[in-house]
């Protein structure tokens, strides 16, 4: 019975997300550069809005990939997915698709806006030359909450890279190991 129930379940996480991109839950990111582009303006907006030290570690950076609306679907097996854009100097250099998935105690759907800041050539070289940038294998990633980014100083910046995540819209409660894979895309 166990054995059937996971891929079941894997199933009908897959399926709420699939419904969510199409028409319900978050803004839709469509996959055209100029949608992205608009959707990664509007979420920086947002974000140095809500954490205005952020402006300054986006000038330290050697560059910032932004995920605007990515959804995450689960109900003990989940998944997320969302399109983003590399800006490097205020300039969009490329784009990339996130996919995630994780196992736990999890449940619910929801969006929300993610940020990581590349602190080195370094980390940046790992993602422009790696068949899938991976959170967790490779450079360190540091997760910053908003209280952690209203109090960052140029004296506190040590890792490779800073990851934020904002904008959070839904409900998702639970738990869960997850793995993150970055690839570079072609809208």
């Amino acid at each position: 019975m166990k054995t059937r129930l996971l891929p079941c379940l894997i199933l009908i996480t897959v399926s709420i997300l699939a419904g969510c991109q199409a028409g319900g839950g978050a803004p839709r990111s469509s996959s055209s550069a100029g949608q992205i582009d608009h959707d990664v303006n509007a979420a920086l907006a947002k974000l140095y809005q809500q954490s205005p030290n952020l402006r300054q570690l986006a000038a330290r950076a050697k560059g910032v990939l932004v995920f605007p609306n990515v959804v995450k679907a689960g109900f003990i097996g989940g998944a997320q997915y969302g399109k983003g854009a590399m800006r490097k100097g205020g300039r969009t250099v490329g784009y990339y698709r996130m996919v995630a998935g994780s196992y736990g105690l999890q449940a619910g759907v929801q969006s929300f806006d993610y940020a990581l800041f590349f602190m080195n050539d370094a980390a940046l070289a790992h993602l422009d030359s790696s068949a899938g940038f991976e959170i967790g294998v490779g450079p360190s990633v540091v997760v910053l909450d908003e209280g952690i980014a209203k109090t960052m100083t140029t004296t506190t910046l040590r890792d490779d890279v800073y990851a934020v995540v904002f904008g959070q819209r839904g409900l998702m409660a639970g738990l869960g190991l997850q793995g993150s894979k970055i690839t570079r895309i072609n809208p």
